[in-house]
């Protein structure tokens, strides 16, 4: 199965990119099935319903949330009625959050692609419960090679240590292990030993001419002066598609290639041959 995930998009320059190339991308590497991480693509800050059928008509089959998953109230009411929509599964029962965290797809001609966010709990404003146990119920529901033909799973995090941890405790249980929120593309994209595809962050689709997707001048004075400025908006130069394609295994739904996507924008085009 060919797979691929898609970074934070940010931005109305996130969201062109991904109208103006997943298609093509789609349409190049023969893709099965297109994860896109969405929660900071209304002006950075969570999704809204017309920007989901946007990617949704793009091509993507899942959008994926995490930290800023309810910026945009609609979103709250919104996810409840989308299956393709998910927020991190780890939420406390006591949240009692709308929505939910993992879904079993299934394509048209039957296969099943199981999609699974969690969100990390290092240096994280959010205290959400510890994702691994929460990701071993979701992934006991969905067993790959039994249930799923392939799962992926998006760790929303800010520690890569945390991903890398997250990446090992899936091995073998997972198609691909893939981390967002940091929204720098890592250069570690491996299948580990026991067959899960991994790469610590995907990165963001949107403008790199920016400070990981926001306008320059008002981070560099925040660090500078240490002291607060104006509201974090966008940068609105060309925006980057970026993101991690992993082919499966028919038989185990473990990875056999894993290679990152690059398109349009700042950064050197990589996109893997079929």
């Amino acid at each position: 199965m060919r797979l691929a995930f898609f970074g934070d998009v940010v931005g109305k320059p996130g969201r062109q990119a991904v109208r103006d190339h997943l298609p093509d991308v789609r349409n190049a590497l023969n893709l099965d099935f297109a994860v896109v991480n969405a929660e900071n693509a209304a002006g950075g800050f969570g999704l809204t319903e017309n920007i989901a059928n946007e990617f949704f008509n793009a091509g993507a089959d899942c959008l994926t949330l995490g930290d800023h998953a309810w910026d945009q109230r609609e979103a709250l009411t919104y996810i409840q009625r989308e299956p393709r929509l998910l927020r991190p599964l780890n939420y406390p029962e006591a949240a009692n959050a709308p929505g939910k965290g993992a879904h079993l797809f299934v394509l048209p001609d039957g296969r099943r692609v199981g999609v699974i966010q969690a969100q990390g709990t290092v240096f994280m404003k959010q205290l959400l419960d510890n994702p691994f146990g929460a990701v071993d119920h979701a992934l006991d529901d969905m067993p790959l090679g039994v249930v799923a033909d392939a799962v992926i799973v998006d760790m929303h995090c800010e520690a890569t240590s945390e991903k890398m941890a997250m990446g090992h405790h899936c091995d073998g249980r997972a198609s691909v292990v893939v981390g967002s929120h940091t929204h720098v593309p890592t250069a570690d994209h491996m299948i580990l030993s026991g067959g899960t595809a991994y790469q610590s962050d995907a990165g963001m689709c949107g403008d790199y001419d920016s400070v990981i997707g926001m306008k320059k001048d008002n981070s560099l004075r925040r660090f500078a002066t240490q002291l607060p400025g104006q509201r974090y908006e966008p940068a609105l130069g060309e925006g980057t598609l970026c993101g991690l394609f992993v082919e499966t295994d028919d038989t185990t739904g473990l990875s056999v290639r894993c290679e990152p996507i690059r398109v349009g924008g700042q950064l050197s085009e990589m996109l893997p041959t079929v």
